[in-house]
């Protein structure tokens, strides 16, 4: 299994820059199944400025800027789950969700339910604000009960360690590091690889996507 779901907590904590660092720090391809949103520059062409690798395209594109069933929805289409097979690639594969975990794709289906069907491990990213003890301890359980398997938790943002330890020691999950926020990003992208090879445990995932065990 050389892919890896890089899923979050809430929208907008970060995981797309994430993404890009893996993307990178793996030399893999991106995939973000479902894009909502047009007006700005999307996740995949986010990725693509700022890792430089390969970027599939989209299994659906939608205007409006809202959880995906309701993105279809505004445009008369059902996402259809069967529609978003994983894709055969010789390498690594990197990809991105939309929002949390719990975000539905229609009516009768959550991404976690794709995530589960897919059977990739899953990295769940969590930025250090408050309410992140709650929300990434849902999540995982969310995760979990659906059988997936968490390689652990990367933090996104400014150091709370006891926020961090707690969340690792109740989770029993694995720490894979904090990526902290990155001024002027998108004038400087090889500022990213350097702080993703700095701050982010990249052993523990290449570890879990050959085969071992994370902590």
């Amino acid at each position: 299994m050389r892919t890896v779901v890089v899923t979050g907590t809430d929208t907008g904590i970060g995981k797309t820059i994430f993404s890009a660092g893996l993307v990178q720090a793996l030399q893999a391809s991106y995939w973000k199944p479902v894009q909502s949103g047009l007006e700005e520059e999307t996740d995949s062409a986010i990725v693509a400025r700022l890792s430089g690798g390969a970027v599939l395209a989209e299994a659906y594109r939608l205007q409006h800027p809202a959880s995906p069933h309701l993105s279809a929805e505004a445009e008369g289409v059902e996402i259809d789950p069967e529609s978003l097979a994983l894709p055969q690639l010789d390498g690594p594969l990197v990809i991105e969700g939309a929002g949390g975990v719990m975000v539905p794709l229609n009516r009768r289906m959550l991404y976690l339910d794709l995530f589960a069907r897919w059977g990739a491990p899953v990295i769940l990213c969590a930025r250090t604000q408050l309410g992140t003890i709650n929300h990434t301890l849902l999540s995982l359980k969310a995760l979990r009960d659906a059988g997936c398997r968490v390689i652990g938790v990367a933090f996104i943002g400014t150091a709370e360690p006891e926020v961090e330890e707690t969340i690792v020691q109740f989770g029993k999950v694995a720490h894979l590091g904090r990526l902290p926020m990155i001024p002027d990003l998108g004038a400087k992208p090889a500022v990213l690889a350097e702080a993703f090879v700095e701050h982010i445990k990249l052993h523990l995932i290449r570890q879990a996507l050959t085969g071992g065990d994370t902590p």
